[in-house]
């Protein structure tokens, strides 16, 4: 079958967000044609480039998030006063009622009062030619305000003032920036037989149009919830600001997840996000993020360990991590056990996480003097803080061979990657009890309460004492591990999704031979084997349409010619 991929601020280019996972799935899944339309983030993401792409990708369509220029639309009386309504309408569902967390979802009136007014814009922009300078113009900005100022609207938004209503205009404008893409024909992604969002948000507005426009169904795939994302990084913005961006985006992830035909949050943890904005349970299939296990199984398989007094913490350094709570919980593990050592393997996240490593050295170097064996020996220090690529710890797996026993610290998480890590290379665990860690380690490793330093130093204690216990918790974690978590299982959860999604969607076009047969998919399986089937001429007929209606075949279009480096 033909999937129409969207991503945003990731795969196909070098750097962002989902890009190994989704690699993967394209390389895994080579029976099956793929569209990538693309969502960029930064003019540095588009100057890096592309990984290279397998054969099974037909065509690549990008568009930038961070810029849009002026489309040079201009609208007639008619077009204005259409713009006028669906906007005020829009902005209107934002003000209404309280934000997802108060009702556990907007109502269905809400919702549907949202995609109203979502769609109305989207229809606008396909017979305008575009939307940028409308959402950008005084009648956007009038129209917000009057629905903040309209009586029964949240108290929040009457406050907001004219400041804040250009704040707030102007993210509107970005995050509705995909409506006036030139996407939604039935050539682009009107031809495919599903749309595949690997992430919620603004990945997933292009598949709710595909599905407006020519009924194409939508799978949405999230391993880190974008609504929470938004939650997080929004706290410096006014009160106004913040209600009314939180009301869009709890609007439009709800508006996703209840057209999608399927959504597979990646860990329970996400799943009861997506259940808290109103996502059906029926239409939820946990699918764990596939990883390749291969580099770890020369560790994973090896009984020993380098040193078993060696405690080892892999992660991006900054302070989500807590490793300030890590540095104090190894004070008390060394009056137990003085002859400990941690190994801190990570490398600073930005400037906020170079300036945190720098107070976590010095906090290293005030609790733990430079120990010396005698009056003539050089001290050391009982705590490193090392990278991968060094003579020491060339990969991944050396970090984690280098020690007994692995520790997350963390008080913020997601899907813990360097756990599963851990986990495939037969390490016991100590972890805090946070996001998905308890779903993940499943009772093979020790979890105790984030910013607990004791309870952190006892596990660590308990496993460094009992050698037994550490290899047997290692062996059922890497057993785990395997089992869950590896990019084979995840390939193949996708690949029956995929099936059942088009299975029980009806067909929105029928393709026949030239003896009148019935094709199954848009781009056959059979088209990609050499054979006298190959030459076969097939003819496209919009079911229940005369004869007289049928098209031109329907052929996957030439690869795209994706050179790395080349944005």
């Amino acid at each position: 079958m033909r999937i129409g991929l969207l991503t945003e601020g990731g795969y196909p280019y070098v750097s962002g967000d989902a890009r190994l996972w989704c690699d993967r799935l394209v390389r895994g899944l080579e029976q099956h044609e793929f569209d990538i339309y693309a969502l960029s983030r930064s003019e540095r993401q588009e100057d890096e480039g592309w990984v290279p792409l397998p054969s099974q990708v037909s065509r690549v369509r990008t568009a930038p998030l961070w810029t849009a220029e002026e489309d040079g639309v201009g609208y007639g009386r008619r077009a204005r006063r259409r713009f006028a309504e669906c906007y005020g309408e829009l902005a209107a569902a934002l003000c209404e009622g309280g934000v997802a967390e108060a009702s556990g979802g907007p109502s269905a009136a809400e919702a549907d009062r949202f995609g109203s007014a979502l769609y109305g814009l989207a229809e606008l922009a396909r017979d305008e030619g575009g939307l940028v300078g409308a959402l950008r113009s005084e009648a956007a900005v009038r129209a917000l305000e009057r629905a903040c100022r309209a009586p029964g609207g949240m108290r929040t938004a009457r406050e907001a003032r004219v400041p804040d209503l250009l704040t707030v205009a102007a993210h509107l404008e970005r995050a509705l920036r995909p409506l006036s893409l030139d996407w939604y024909e039935d050539d682009d992604l009107g031809s495919v037989d599903l749309c595949h969002a690997t992430s919620g948000g603004a990945a997933a507005l292009p598949g709710l149009l595909a599905r407006h426009f020519c009924g194409v169904p939508l799978l949405v795939t999230e391993y880190g919830v974008r609504l929470r994302t938004h939650y997080l990084t929004v706290t410096e913005s006014s009160p106004a600001v913040r209600a009314l961006l939180t009301a869009f985006h709890g609007r439009l992830a709800a508006e996703a997840y209840g057209r999608a035909a399927i959504v597979t949050p990646g860990n329970a943890h996400a799943r009861r996000w997506q259940e808290r904005c109103g996502a059906a349970r029926d239409k939820l299939r946990t699918v764990y993020p596939g990883m390749d296990a291969s580099r770890f199984a020369e560790v994973g398989e090896s009984p020993e360990c380098v040193d078993p007094h060696t405690l080892v913490w892999v992660g991006r350094v900054e302070p989500a991590k807590d490793l300030v709570s890590l540095l104090h919980a190894f004070a008390e593990i060394r009056k137990e056990e003085p002859k400990t050592r941690l190994r801190i393997v990570g490398a600073p996240a930005g400037s906020e996480g170079l300036a945190y490593l720098g107070h976590c050295r010095a906090l290293a170097a005030q609790l733990f003097p430079d120990e010396a064996d005698g009056p003539h020996a050089v001290g050391d220090n009982p705590v490193s803080f090392e990278e991968i690529g060094g003579p020491e710890l060339p990969t991944l797996a050396h970090a984690y061979a280098a020690g007994s026993v692995t520790v997350l610290s963390s008080v913020v998480e997601g899907f813990p990657i360097s756990l599963v890590e851990a986990m495939f290379c037969g390490r016991a665990t100590v972890s805090t009890d946070v996001g998905a860690v308890v779903e993940v380690i499943g009772g093979t490793g020790l979890v105790v309460p984030p910013r607990n330093p004791r309870a952190l130093a006892e596990a660590c204690v308990a496993l460094l004492r009992d050698t037994a216990r550490r290899e047997r918790l290692g062996a059922a974690a890497r057993a785990r591990a395997l089992e869950l978590f590896t990019a084979e299982q995840n390939i193949t959860a996708f690949h029956g999704i995929y099936l059942e999604i088009v299975s029980r969607t009806p067909m929105r076009r029928v393709l026949l031979d030239d003896t009148g047969e019935p094709l199954p998919f848009a781009a056959p399986a059979e088209a990609h084997v050499p054979g006298r089937w190959t030459e076969q001429s097939l003819r496209v007929v919009a079911r229940g349409g005369p004869g007289w209606a049928a098209g031109p075949p329907v052929r996957a279009t030439a690869p795209t010619a994706a050179k790395e480096g080349a944005s």
